[in-house]
């Protein structure tokens, strides 16, 4: 591994470990209230200011995998990639559970119909990759793709965050399935939407790049 996608490493692990920890404290631990979609997409939004030069701020291995199948990934990273970011997900439910909140009791999500969660995830995660593609790797000196990405992490959140708790990330539903909140044998609901929904949202640019050309 060069020095280089260690540095990389890095970068994604503390951006995806505030990330989440956000979320398990501000949702989960419901320390925001009604606010904890708002403490999360600005949360998102500072960590991509802070370290998208470095790893190009993917913190969500569904946008990893999506920008590996456009071509802006490459292979060497992408395992670096998604190890740091699944392994963020785990130590923010550690630390958020058994030193921030430790008495904090998580009660399992009830989801209800099948589908809508799908859709939910899919629907979404679609959107985040999709605005991440076209503001960040599309446009060149584009100043405002952090307000962007995190405002559509947002507006995800309060829109559908309780059918589908809003994850849109597959480092999420880890931390949610490690800290009780998701059953293990619901993960598929996010994860397969969430993969499906960050390659759909290349091709649909790639459809559109060839259109507008």
């Amino acid at each position: 591994m060069t020095s280089e996608n260690v540095s990389k490493g890095v970068a994604e692990f503390i951006g995806t470990f505030f990330l989440t920890l956000t979320i398990f404290i501000a949702a989960l631990g419901g320390q925001a209230g009604d606010f904890a979609p708002i403490a999360i997409g600005l949360t998102l939004m500072v960590m991509i200011y802070a370290l998208g030069h470095v790893s190009g701020a993917h913190f969500n291995p569904a946008v990893s995998i999506g920008l590996f199948v456009k071509g802006d990934c490459s292979k060497d990273e992408l395992p670096v990639y998604l190890g740091a970011q699944i392994l963020a997900g785990v130590m923010a439910w550690i630390i958020g559970s058994k030193v921030i909140l430790s008495d904090l009791t998580i009660d399992e999500f009830d989801f209800g119909a099948t589908k809508a969660v799908l859709a939910a995830e899919a629907l979404f995660t679609f959107a985040l990759v999709y605005v991440i593609i076209n503001v960040a790797t599309e446009q060149s000196g584009n100043q405002f793709y952090g307000a962007a990405i995190g405002l559509t992490v947002m507006a995800g959140a309060f829109t559908v965050g309780g059918i589908s708790l809003g994850s849109f990330n597959p480092a999420v539903t880890t931390m949610l399935a490690a800290s009780g909140k998701m059953a293990i044998a619901d993960t598929w609901m996010h994860i397969a939407p969430q993969l499906a929904g960050a390659i759909a949202a290349v091709y649909v640019h790639k459809a559109t790049q060839v259109a507008a050309e």
